[in-house]
């Protein structure tokens, strides 16, 4: 399977904010730029992988500056890693105020995306090809991300065993 380069699949999505994506103070809520990072990071992986992609997992969402009513949101998606199925997508938010022409960074998120076959399965994606010092730097850190999910879900997984033993030892 041929390789993509990190550009072939990079995503640029902007919205308008409007009164319907805020509180009655004019901040727009986290779960509207939450949603659109998930929108943004998947349009992404799904052109990677030229497949329907699923959310399988959002490692961190940080929220550096608030949204208001008016402001113009724009969602920058690229790859940073390419497993056999999954994908880890990077999402940098900017609001622009458009009447003074101020730019903030407002949000940043890695999410990890599974392409999906016609059944439903996972199913390989094209390796990424790393072309920058920049790329290849975001790749080392995304996994080292990985190896972090992993080793959590490992701690997750022993927890619910004990729990379930536990459980049965008590009749529960």
């Amino acid at each position: 399977m041929q390789g993509k380069t990190v550009s072939e699949s990079t995503v640029n999505m902007a919205q308008l904010m409007t009164p319907e994506d805020a509180n009655p103070a004019g901040n727009v809520h986290g779960g509207v730029i939450m949603r659109l990072i998930d929108n943004a990071g998947g349009t992404a992986a799904a052109r990677h992988a030229r497949s329907n992609v699923v959310t399988a997992s959002i490692d961190r969402i940080s929220f550096h500056s608030p949204v208001f009513i008016g402001d113009f949101v724009t969602m920058k998606a690229s790859l940073n890693m390419v497993g056999r199925s999954s994908m880890e997508v990077g999402v940098r938010v900017e609001a622009e105020n458009l009447i003074t022409g101020k730019v903030r960074h407002t949000a940043s998120a890695y999410l990890t995306f599974v392409a999906l076959d016609a059944q439903g399965r996972p199913m390989a994606v094209p390796p990424l090809v790393l072309e920058t010092e920049d790329q290849r730097r975001r790749n080392r850190e995304a996994q080292a991300r990985r190896r972090t999910r992993i080793e959590e879900r490992k701690k997750e997984e022993a927890c619910q065993r004990r729990e379930e033993r536990r459980d049965r030892e008590s009749g529960a």
